[in-house]
């Protein structure tokens, strides 16, 4: 009679022969999945923490996870970027060196540890040091024991979740290995995993992490393989670069995808559970910026695939970049939502994109939501590529980061300054979204950070607005020649490689465009338009830079970061977007409600949960040897 949403929320109150439901909050209340839910919505529907009593937020507990560098193995752990789960009075957390802990959700105090020891392999090749998202859990339903799943770096686990122990039926001693039925053989060292599993019934399903930098034939293909939560058994692969005779095939021109690998599935992926549908953001092939090795549109490379969960079989894409040479993989994990538009209901999927984009589908069928376009793009003027002469450009909903540069955008927080910058970008090649690599260099944007990143978006079920934590960030995509006697020839094998795949900057370190550089975007799901959007956060850093010193300057200057936010049902957005502080906003209008300085820069997407009739909010902040859990309440 009433949905599961209410069934936690409410209770009845016998009047006489009327029962009335009464929304009392529940004592109890999980965030069991990554997104919270299987369809990556971030949305809690807790309210014992509201816009009138926000700023009273103090700090409850805070877990360090004492990681350090590991000089002996060349390692160190990189940003904490995980999101905890907390499951029937339990909090379950991975760390950046894939640490399995834990906690008691109200004290902090640990149970249990699990280390995979995953640094004795030495640096991950994704140029962020250690990282990791997630972890992902299965309930026997014969059982109802709980099992933790956590692939780390080529190995995926079977962890119980009471005991942190490896579950012995599950492949061998508890581990699979994931190179095994690869296509063709791969260095443990230049495979990684970062983001959670999808579990779907009795398949766990992951994909993997390739660092950019790499660059061969025969590179770490980019499958997506399911396995069965018990044995350990594969059950299914999806080849995102299609096997010869397969589908798609014929879109990689002179047999390239015999050779081509990347085109993984970094990102975390989302699951519509009743209908068994999986949606993966699959990104680019290797090199991120020239494609002259693997001509043609490539599918299924830069496109959202949705699969059937059960058997790994295509149910369709899209592809967002056609031939893509500007890392515009799409880094962010779908968004199922439902929306009304124009007076239909449609349940939907809007995949966020580095670009700045919010492609839009009917989830089950694949049809866009609004009209993509087909719309000419600058061509490329490097010897031997190939760029494609258009790229899909949706009509709606509105872009929610700016995009393409030109002269009006340098830096102008002072006059000199703003001289200087434009002298700088008079250098460079200018032009609009899409404008491919050079030899002088091109300015894009967004850069390579986004728009949109991993963090994705939230979205608020009672209002169909998504809000997201966008980047406005320009890089600068440059190509040279490969120095064949160089130290990287071992690791590389190009005709070109990017000089300049960092952000765009000048004068010791200053954006050579204008701000502000992080901003937070709310859209109207249902009509495709822009609610509001404000800058977001602060840069400590470049406020010091002592070019700027006697200079007035913006309350915000806007930060730079990759995770995102949630929202609760009182109407709160909780975001840490990369600098030093926690923020509480206003999901109406993104006032800043409350702001906690975490010292060190935020690391990891929020979440909360309320357990014994208290609500909890949590991040992950710092990197290095500087990482916590930062748990907070009224």
């Amino acid at each position: 009679m009433f949905p599961e949403y209410f069934k936690k929320n409410l209770v009845f109150v016998g009047l006489g022969l009327l029962f009335c439901p009464v929304f009392i909050q529940a004592q109890a209340v999980d965030w069991p999945y990554y997104g919270g839910d299987q369809g990556g919505m971030k949305y809690s529907t807790l309210t014992q923490v509201d816009k009138q009593n926000v700023g009273k937020l103090k700090l409850a507990w805070e877990w360090k996870t004492g990681e350090k560098a590991r000089p002996e193995f060349g390692t160190k752990p990189g940003v904490f970027e995980g999101t905890p789960l907390v499951v029937e009075g339990t909090m379950y957390l991975v760390t950046s060196y894939n640490r399995v802990v834990a906690l008691n959700p109200t004290t902090g105090a640990e149970k249990w540890s699990f280390d995979p020891e995953a640094y004795k392999g030495g640096q991950p090749p994704n140029g962020t040091g250690f990282v990791h998202r997630g972890i992902a859990m299965w309930k026997d339903p014969q059982s109802e024991k709980y099992t933790i799943l956590l692939n780390t770096r080529s190995t995926l686990l079977a962890l119980d979740a009471f005991t942190g122990k490896l579950i012995a039926g599950f492949g061998k001693d508890g581990k699979v290995d994931l190179l095994e039925g690869l296509r063709w053989e791969v260095d443990p060292r230049r495979y990684t995993n970062t983001s959670p599993p999808v579990v779907y019934k009795n398949l766990v399903i992951v994909g993997n992490g390739v660092g950019d930098r790499l660059m061969y034939k025969k590179d770490p293909p980019g499958d997506v393989r399911a396995y069965d939560v018990r044995t350990g058994k594969q059950m299914w692969s999806f080849h995102t670069v299609p096997w010869t005779g397969e589908f798609g095939a014929d879109t990689w021109k002179e047999n390239s995808n015999e050779t081509t690998g990347h085109t993984n599935v970094w990102a975390p992926m989302t699951l519509d559970e009743k209908r068994g549908l999986l949606y993966m953001p699959v990104s680019t092939p290797s090199n991120d910026f020239y494609g002259a090795r693997r001509k043609g549109m490539g599918w299924f490379a830069d496109s959202l695939v949705c699969l059937d969960a059960a058997t790994g079989r295509r149910k369709w894409h899209y592809q967002l970049v056609h031939h893509g040479i500007w890392d515009y993989d799409p880094p962010s994990p779908p968004s199922l939502i439902t929306i009304t538009v124009n007076g239909k209901k449609i349940d939907a999927v809007s995949e966020p994109t580095k670009q700045g984009y919010l492609y839009t589908f009917d989830r089950v069928t694949g049809k866009p939501v609004w009209p993509i376009v087909e719309t000419p793009a600058p061509q490329s003027t490097i010897k031997g590529e190939e760029s494609w002469p258009t790229q899909p450009i949706p009509s709606l909903p509105e872009a929610i980061a700016p995009q393409g540069v030109t002269l009006e955008d340098a830096f102008d927080l002072s006059p000199a300054l703003h001289a200087e910058a434009v002298e700088r970008l008079k250098t460079l090649k200018l032009g609009p979204l899409f404008s491919p690599p050079s030899y002088e260099g091109t300015m894009m944007r967004p850069g390579i950070l986004g728009g949109a990143n991993w963090g994705g978006a939230a979205f608020d079920p009672q209002t169909n607005v998504l809000y997201i934590k966008v980047n406005n960030m320009a890089a600068v995509a440059k190509l040279g020649v490969f120095d064949r006697s160089g130290p990287r020839a071992k690791e590389v094998d190009s005709d070109y490689v990017s000089e300049g795949r960092t952000n765009g900057l000048f004068h010791d370190g200053l954006p050579i465009l204008k701000g502000p550089y992080g901003m937070v975007t709310a859209v109207n799901m249902n009509t495709g338009k822009k609610v509001w959007q404000v800058p977001f956060g602060d840069d400590a850093e470049m406020r010091a830079n002592p070019a700027l010193k006697g200079l007035k300057l913006p309350d915000k200057l806007g930060a730079v970061g990759t995770m995102g936010a949630i929202v609760t049902r009182s109407g709160l957005l909780f975001v840490g977007g990369g600098d030093a502080a926690f923020h509480a906003l206003d999901a109406k209008d993104g006032k800043d409600l409350w702001t906690y300085d975490t010292k060190v820069r935020t690391g990891g997407t929020p979440m909360t949960y309320m357990i014994d009739g208290k609500q909890y909010v949590v991040i992950a902040v710092g990197s290095g040897d500087e990482t916590s859990l930062m748990v907070f309440s009224l």
